[in-house]
């Protein structure tokens, strides 16, 4: 009960000492972090992924990482847009150990690295992927819609972190994601179109034979 105390506390603390300094409006045309929520000089934290998985007990914790390492990767958003993946087909996804080591990537990196963190070390806050769709913006000639987060639940409550957009912060609570998406649709300063919660990055596409049953591929449905 103690440790339950301890850790709701460290939630709503980062949450409110984050909310505290961000900015009202931001850059619509990027995905790239405007304010960082933590210091990376005064960051001291495990030496390995291995190390993390057995030292991190919540999302605060991760999400102090992500504030003092994350990087943003404006050359890998432009691979990963819908313009590039139409021409070159797929680029893999960082797994979390690799984005340990070398913390730079883009919003689909991050929310897997906050997803399947968080299912390692506390799989009772039901991490789940948050798909936001916004309005098509073009970047050098390239178009992104897509963004991706980490959404989990604490006491009937959602909260939202691993944000490229807003690394450190850790938003919450909140009843529900409409909320969110509410206010974030205005911190972003772009309409989103859908929003969705999801168990992967991945999306399910089928993909029917003639005469035969239908199968399923794996399709990467990213930024």
């Amino acid at each position: 009960m103690t440790d339950m105390r301890t850790l709701i506390a460290a939630l709503a603390s980062a949450a409110l000492a984050a909310c505290a300094v961000t900015p009202d409006t931001a850059d619509p045309l990027s995905d790239a972090p405007e304010t960082r929520f933590a210091a990376a000089s005064a960051y001291t934290g495990p030496a390995s992924y291995p190390d993390a998985l057995q030292t991190w007990k919540s999302a605060g914790e991760v999400n102090a990482w992500i504030g003092a390492k994350f990087q943003y990767d404006l050359q890998r958003a432009m691979l990963l847009s819908e313009t590039q993946r139409e021409k070159n087909g797929r680029i893999p996804i960082h797994a979390p150990a690799e984005f340990f080591t070398a913390p730079s990537g883009v919003c689909v990196d991050l929310a897997r690295f906050g997803v399947e963190t968080l299912r390692a070390i506390d799989p009772g806050a039901k991490p789940a992927y948050l798909m936001i769709e916004f309005d098509p913006a073009e970047i050098r000639g390239n178009t992104l819609r897509r963004h991706w987060v980490t959404t989990f639940e604490r006491d009937g409550q959602h909260y939202f972190f691993a944000d490229s957009k807003r690394p450190g912060l850790l938003a919450g609570p909140y009843a529900s994601t409409q909320a969110f998406i509410d206010e974030y649709a205005s911190y972003r300063g772009r309409r989103i179109v859908s929003f969705r919660a999801a168990d992967s990055y991945e999306r399910r596409m089928r993909t029917p034979a003639a005469r035969q049953p239908r199968v399923e591929r794996q399709d990467t449905d990213i930024p």
